[in-house]
């Protein structure tokens, strides 16, 4: 591609002599003769830094934000957005030929994702996803390196969904996405914000700032689908300039409510009621909060053009999510359950949902991530020992931190309700082996935080890790030696 016809639309100082591009890139170890490198300084790394080593491995021209005294030079404000607009001119903007729906907020966004496009699908639309445990272009299934891709991955992701006849996308956008500008140059037709509570503080520092990044998605869609049980959505409400439309399981002031709420072990029945419509809905996945997601997805898709019945028909039919209330396979008299719940929020949700079903115990093995919001470890731990029978406190991905030290850091949490029994084991093998061997006949053992994640990152190395394995592991060896 000619670099004029590459940088159209984009602001810039300098000359250079129009070429062709061969690439784009901001990671100068992948330079190949011919490519356009943008500068971009990361939290680690300033490319600016490696612009000259870019041009003597062969790249043509390099863009920045200050000026470098090199010859082949473009400058412009800035280079993160510019790359995410160089991204899509590079694949000819793919998006454009597509209909984006984007989920934020912290917890849900994996669930809603892929119900709106069970959804979509169930009426016939082609859809892709993009998200935390895995991509999908129609029927075809991609690993995931990222919740948000970066914007050369994302907008192949986009080129691939077009040539596979896709009309949709749905995906997750991470608050580290938008606050990076990874969707430089992305619209969406639909915005939803699920909630905001605390996580990721190690890298937002404050809610505030949290809360900013995740309010950025609704400056780049045309309407938003806002909760409007959560304050932050509320705000939302208050504060974005695109058409808004509110959702809720408990406020009638909503524009569509769940009404008639009535919970069941394995599903959740509810009246969608809004906009002098209602249809009945028998959710195939347990609690409130599940009724929530279902609403964020069932909204989103009304703001698509699908009849509330289409809606509702989905939503019937919708399957839950890897990791997400999973119900293992054990045959014992007890039952495990797998969640990706790993903030204060997503674990109260899913321990206050398996309490209403409990016919024993309900036990929580859980531990909390390294090198992450250290701050919100003991918040953790005290809601786990507040709301538990029994807990078990282990490892999660403990990373390149001390996984005692970690553990000791959430201790002050459990220490608050002496009540509660506890046992802390941090090998998280030994830990579920424990809590199987020890689970009495009616017990729920919740095994929280790692979900659909089939690894484990111990002292920077990635393992092996699957619980859904290591539960059947653990529980055929166990026969056997019966």
């Amino acid at each position: 591609m000619r670099l004029e016809r590459l940088i159209g639309g984009l602001e810039l100082s300098g000359r250079v002599p129009d070429c062709e591009i061969t690439g784009v890139t901001a990671d100068s170890r992948q330079i190949e003769k011919g490519n356009l490198f943008v500068c971009i300084k990361g939290g680690k790394f300033d490319g600016h830094d490696h612009a000259r080593e870019a041009l003597d491995a062969g790249a043509s021209a390099v863009i920045c934000e200050r000026d470098l005294g090199l010859e082949n030079q473009l400058l412009c404000t800035d280079t993160r957005q510019a790359y995410g607009i160089l991204c899509g001119n590079w694949y000819g903007n793919p998006a454009q030929k597509l209909t984006l729906v984007g989920v934020t907020g912290t917890n849900g966004k994996t669930t809603i994702t892929c119900m709106l496009k069970h959804i979509l699908e169930s009426t016939g639309k082609k859809v892709g996803l993009l998200g935390t445990i895995h991509n999908e272009i129609d029927d075809i299934t991609l690993p995931a390196k990222h919740t948000t891709p970066d914007p050369l991955a994302l907008h192949s992701m986009f080129s691939r969904m077009v040539g596979a006849g896709c009309d949709y996308v749905v995906m997750e956008c991470s608050s580290h996405a938008l606050d990076q500008k990874r969707l430089a140059g992305v619209h969406f037709k639909t915005a939803v914000f699920t909630n905001l509570t605390q996580d990721h503080l190690d890298y937002h520092l404050t809610m505030e700032n949290y809360y900013q990044a995740k309010k950025k998605l609704f400056s780049i869609c045309d309407t938003a689908v806002l909760n409007l049980d959560d304050s932050y959505g509320r705000r939302l409400a208050s504060e974005v300039s695109c058409d808004t439309l509110t959702f809720s399981i408990s406020d009638n002031a909503a524009d569509y409510t769940a009404r008639d709420i009535r919970p069941y072990p394995d599903s959740s029945r509810f009246m969608l009621v809004g906009n002098g419509q209602i249809a009945r809905v028998k959710l195939p996945i347990p609690g409130d909060f599940s009724v929530s997601n279902a609403m964020a997805a069932a909204v989103a898709c009304l703001t698509l053009g699908l009849t509330i019945d289409e809606v509702a028909q989905g939503l019937n039919t919708c399957q839950g999510v890897v990791g997400r209330i999973e119900v293992l396979p054990t045959d014992t008299d007890y039952t495990v359950i797998r969640d990706y719940a790993h903030s204060p929020d997503g674990l109260e949700k899913i321990i206050t949902t398996m309490r209403k079903f409990a016919q024993g115990r309900v036990v929580t093995l859980f531990g909390c991530a390294g090198n992450r919001d250290r701050g919100k470890r003991r918040i953790m731990a005290e809601i786990v020992a507040r709301l538990s029978d029994f807990v078990i406190l282990t490892s999660d991905n403990p990373r390149d931190e001390d996984e005692l030290q970690i553990i000791q850091d959430a201790m002050p949490g459990i220490k608050e309700h002496p009540e509660t029994p506890y046992q802390v084991i941090p090998d998280r093998y030994t830990a579920i082996e424990w809590g199987l061997t020890h689970a009495q006949p009616g017990d729920i053992l919740i095994l929280a935080g790692k979900g659909h994640e089939d690894y484990q990152v111990l002292r920077g190395e990635t393992i092996c890790f699957d619980e859904k394995k290591v539960v059947a592991e653990i529980l055929s060896r166990l026969n056997h030696q019966q």
